[in-house]
């Protein structure tokens, strides 16, 4: 049995919408690509054919993986969830070195975007995060070195 992928709506309805875009316009334009490349002549010196055969290897591999991944996505709606942090949960944390205060929200790894305060559930803070109630210390092991957060809020929207 293969392990279910945790995502949020939005993270699935993004995927959702790349691989109709790949189907109904990228499939069929490196196709018609293709056909024409075709017609210009011999193929093993017919850069514009190669170039389109290797696009549409691309799509057809990332519609594989978009399939696969959608078969085994478990849509979670933080906003019917409540208590300590776990997937879903929008956190307020502050270094305790620098008081920065950071917001964050633990989503699945396919829709995680560090620059747009998406964290990764499988990245090392958002495990250390897990479990953990508003006005938790918690330490966290990075590349950079050791940090410690408090958590400020934990909402579900």
């Amino acid at each position: 049995m293969m392990e279910k992928i945790p995502m949020t709506r939005a993270g699935f309805d993004a995927l959702d919408e790349e691989l109709k875009t790949l189907k109904s316009i990228e499939r069929p334009a490196v196709i018609r690509a293709i056909a024409e490349a075709r017609e210009h002549g011999d193929l093993s010196e017919n850069a514009e054919y190669h170039s389109a055969r290797e696009k549409q290897s691309f799509i057809e591999g990332r519609i594989k993986e978009l399939e696969g991944i959608l078969s085994l996505a478990e849509v979670i709606d933080p906003s019917k969830l409540s208590g300590s942090i776990k997937f879903g949960a929008t956190v307020k944390l502050v270094d305790e070195d620098t008081d920065e205060e950071k917001t964050y929200q633990i989503v699945g790894e396919t829709e995680a975007d560090i620059e747009r305060g998406l964290l990764n559930i499988r990245s090392p803070l958002a495990r250390a995060l897990i479990g953990k109630d508003a006005g938790d210390s918690v330490e966290v092991k990075t590349p950079g070195g050791d940090r410690s957060y408090e958590v400020v809020s934990i909402r579900y929207v």
